[in-house]
């Protein structure tokens, strides 16, 4: 009985979506040694470095992967008391006891390795978030709505106190998404916009006018400015824009080669192996490859819509719209900002950038999928 439900549940995993996160990956690795191998003062003298330490979070999402597919992802109401409070206190956390790098307290060191709470945040939120959704028969009244504001704003608050508008950013895109796909009517959610943008411009002005304390820093809008018009500061705060859209044209059609990128191995591109790896990766692929590697990502978000569409409960349903809808932003937000289109936000790219939490987080959420994806037929369980 057991190798019979084996082979159903080995049957039914979503192998086209395994092979493209495994081809992601893979050229994700490749581009993080591209970018740093060269980069002595970078990589303490070890051109593996960076590759073995995201390795090893594959490695941890890999794992992770195995577990959620063994485990149901319909939480409890204790479950899933247990995991909003965890999350708050996980966030909470960094606060006190975070290190701060690049301007945000983000960072919690464990030992021999260090985690960004607010990568696993994202996952935690979209599954307590799905369940109050999909239990909620009322979305659609100002107490169904209200209920579900106040579910994410304290996450949303602790995310903004690190500070990482990026993050927060993410969690508002994901929150509209879930809100649309469980039914909420669209007057209603231009009206939440709305509402949002004009509490957003109340605080600037009044932070302008009369300095009262604002949740943005100096730097972030400084970085929106630079974002409507580059050359206000083109060595300064416009300077890595300028540089990531020179990286990305000096690539023309079938890019310089592998290993071949001149603007980060002669440290013009800053970053160029997290928030610029794109970058790097059209100097060395031209547009034949980027226009390749966006095509991988759009099948990601297919797969993850489909598997949305075909779960068996309005829980499964918003779970992967919420895990596609991080990923699209990301997807968006980084691709954007490289060329140009885009503010500077600190966001990743999907399993290409560099980054521990956010590579085990993204494989997290792919188990998670898969996990929607095998038990969409009751048969099976």
């Amino acid at each position: 009985m057991v190798a019979l439900w084996d082979r159903r549940f080995l049957r039914n995993l979503d192998y086209p979506l395994l092979c493209t996160v495994a081809g992601l990956t893979v050229v994700g690795l490749l581009m993080i040694y591209s970018a740093t191998h060269a980069n002595t003062a970078l990589n303490f003298g070890d051109p593996y470095f960076f590759v073995k330490k995201q390795l090893a979070s594959v490695v941890f999402g890999l794992a992770g992967i195995i577990l959620v597919l063994f485990l149901d992802y319909r939480l409890s109401d204790l479950a899933a008391q247990i995991l909003y409070v965890f999350n708050l206190l996980f966030l909470a956390l960094v606060l006190v006891f975070g290190e701060r790098i690049g301007g945000a307290k983000a960072w919690l060191h464990l030992g021999f390795f260090s985690v960004q709470p607010a990568e696993f945040a994202k996952l935690f939120v979209i599954f307590t978030l799905a369940k109050l959704l999909a239990e909620n028969e009322n979305l659609n009244t100002f107490k169904g709505l209200f209920l579900a504001i106040i579910h994410v704003l304290p996450s949303l608050v602790l995310i903004l106190l690190q500070p990482d508008l990026g993050t927060a950013m993410v969690y508002v895109f994901i929150f509209f998404v879930m809100l649309f796909m469980a039914g909420v009517r669209i007057r209603y959610l231009l009206g939440l916009i709305l509402l949002g943008v004009g509490l957003l411009g109340a605080m600037w002005c009044a932070h302008y006018y009369f300095d009262f304390p604002f949740f943005f820093k100096d730097y972030q809008i400084n970085r929106l400015l630079i974002f409507l018009n580059p050359d206000r500061d083109p060595t300064g705060a416009g300077w890595n824009v300028r540089q990531a859209v020179i990286a990305v044209g000096s690539g023309r059609f079938f890019g310089k080669g592998l290993f071949q990128n001149t603007q980060g191995q002669l440290g013009f591109l800053p970053e160029n192996h997290t928030d610029f790896i794109f970058a790097v990766f059209c100097e060395e692929w031209g547009f034949v490859g980027g226009f390749i590697l966006l095509a991988m990502f759009f099948f990601l978000i297919w797969r993850s819509l489909r598997i949305a569409q075909h779960a068996k409960d309005k829980y499964g349903t918003l779970i992967a719209s919420g895990i596609m809808a991080m990923f699209l932003f990301h997807i968006l937000e980084n691709v954007g900002m490289n060329i140009g289109i885009m503010p500077i936000t600190g966001i990743p790219l999907p399993f290409i950038s560099y980054g521990g939490s956010a590579m085990t987080n993204n494989l997290l959420c792919i188990g998670c999928l898969q996990s929607i994806w095998v038990r969409r037929q009751k048969i099976l369980f």
